[in-house]
């Protein structure tokens, strides 16, 4: 007897379709879950924008200008006397300190000046190309204390210090080291010793140097080529280690920073050099006038550099902001800071150099204020396409501390800029047709085959972003983002992996240390 066959109803008909629609995705799901995790690459990255501008092509020319006529007419103090020598005999005008340069002096060592810079570091892979359009983040530096939501504020010290190496350490997209937190726990005749070594222990990237006198100098690139093994041609081959030189604005060069620009420039490495000009306070109040004066003197020091070894490599560098003019105090990510940064921008490629810009934050606490003005500090270096945005995570308190959590949420904010520098797909399977015919109208895509093939990588995944709901946050403690970050720089501490340059260096640099510690260090230059 023949079965009758019964006619699905049109309920029924949806009911299996949409059970092997799930099926199907539940097996794609199954099958991408095989596929490889996502893997974005953050070093070695390039703006993704071309450059903005807060003056027109007539005004950057009048800015520069002013500035030779700055350092023709009323001069710069430059405390060195082997630096005003050197000055004396390119033929700047000398009274007493008062140094007074020509504008065919200070372009003819722009002319001299490269365009570009190689960077190396321990880990080839680490190493950098420093010109413009390279896009190059450093964490914060030079702070004195450091802070956290556990163990409060402290006055930095060796072990501090070695753990925001390994915090740097941790995080691609943070490109070059610098002086984190002071390890101030360390006399100062020795502290170049400490720093060198932990630098090259505990990571692989581009290392830094205070320029803090001729033996911390000279000490600093020995132990540059004891540790990597270097000989004398390959440590000038290319930069080993970059300074950061601040003029004491307005027209002011110290002793130490003077001395610096011309070790470094001797020895073929880098000297980064940046007027410091708060606006309304060590600068003229208006934007011009402030960027005027840094350019001044950056042309001042770059001009210096070029007179101690033609070619030698420098950088542009810009730090100019402004401050509260009813306490005095400095303030960043304000609309003048970014302006400031665009400006600079604009001022170095009139030059031709690569340069260096700042983010930072005046807030005492990770909290909206610090994560604001960071975060538009670096927008105004990428709208700016700064070479190196130095503080670029964990500065607080106008670079009095540095700030565990505060470099987490900052790390978060790098990694979104950096996501930009990927294309964006515009591929016919990327705009994915068939996804929109697959999907009926009312439907979603989470289940469609594009999604399934994509999902794992298509997104970036939040470091320190909680994305659920508020009854799923509530449930789960109702974590605010900066103690999320708390336990995020503890499990980066806990599952930190040394790179394997960092034991034999230590084996290398022991004797060394030993014996220029016993022989007392090497005195800072006052």
């Amino acid at each position: 007897m023949a079965r009758e066959r019964t006619v699905p109803s049109a309920q029924g008909r949806a009911m299996q379709t949409e059970k092997r629609r799930r099926a199907g995705g539940r097996r794609r799901a199954q099958e991408a879950a095989k596929t490889p995790i996502r893997t974005p690459n953050y070093r070695q990255l390039r703006h993704p924008f071309a450059p903005q501008s807060v003056f027109s092509a007539d005004q950057v020319q009048a800015i520069h200008e002013t500035a030779l006529r700055v350092l023709e007419e009323l001069g710069i103090r430059i405390l060195l006397q082997e630096a005003r020598d050197i000055y004396a005999a390119a033929g700047a005008r000398i009274d007493d300190e008062m140094v007074f340069i020509g504008r065919d002096i200070v372009e003819s060592a722009l002319a001299t000046a490269p365009a570009s810079i190689a960077l190396g570091a321990a880990n080839p892979d680490r190493a950098l190309t420093y010109e413009n359009g390279a896009l190059i983040f450093e964490a914060g530096a030079g702070c004195p204390n450091v802070i956290d939501l556990e163990r409060g504020r402290r006055p930095g010290d060796l072990a501090s210090y070695i753990e925001t190496i390994k915090l740097a350490q941790c995080y691609d997209v943070l490109h070059m080291l610098g002086p984190s937190a002071e390890p101030q726990d360390v006399p100062i005749a020795l502290r170049h010793y400490a720093m060198m070594q932990a630098q090259m222990e505990w990571s692989d990237k581009p290392v830094f140097i205070y320029a803090r006198g001729r033996g911390q100098v000279e000490q600093s690139f020995e132990m540059i080529r004891l540790g990597l093994g270097l000989s004398e041609d390959d440590f000038a081959a290319k930069v080993w280690g970059t300074t950061i030189i601040n003029s004491n604005s307005p027209r002011m060069l110290d002793k130490p920073m003077a001395q610096g620009i011309i070790d470094f420039a001797r020895a073929r490495q880098m000297t980064v050099i940046t007027p410091f000009c708060l606006a309304g306070a060590m600068a003229p109040v208006t934007v011009a006038g402030a960027l005027t004066l840094q350019h001044a003197e950056a042309l001042a020091g770059i001009t210096l550099a070029q007179l101690a070894r033609a070619g030698a490599p420098v950088s542009y560098g810009g730090f100019s902001s402004n401050v509260d003019m009813k306490s005095g105090a400095p303030a960043f990510g304000t609309p003048e800071h970014l302006k400031m940064q665009i400006g600079a921008g604009q001022l170095a490629r009139h030059i031709g150099l690569p340069w260096r810009s700042a983010a930072g934050s005046a807030a005492n606490a990770a909290d909206a204020q610090g994560a604001t003005e960071n975060t538009m500090g670096l927008w105004g270096a990428l709208m700016a396409n700064a070479t190196l945005t130095v503080h670029a995570a964990g500065w607080l308190e106008g670079g009095l501390s540095f700030g565990y959590e505060k470099f987490i949420t900052d790390v978060e904010a790098l990694q979104t800029i950096a996501e930009l520098c990927r294309p964006a797909d515009g591929s016919e399977a990327a705009i994915g047709f068939d996804a929109l015919a697959e999907v009926q109208p009312g439907g979603h895509f989470f289940a469609a085959a594009h999604t399934m093939e994509r999902f794992a990588t298509e997104f970036y995944a939040p470091l320190v972003a909680d994305l659920s709901n508020h009854g799923n946050w509530a449930a789960a403690g109702a974590q605010r983002a900066e103690t999320r970050a708390t336990a995020i720089w503890k499990q980066n501490l806990q599952d930190y992996q040394q790179p394997e340059t960092g034991r034999p260096i230590v084996g290398r640099l022991a004797r060394y240390v030993e014996i220029q510690s016993k022989a007392g260090g090497a005195p800072p230059l006052e």
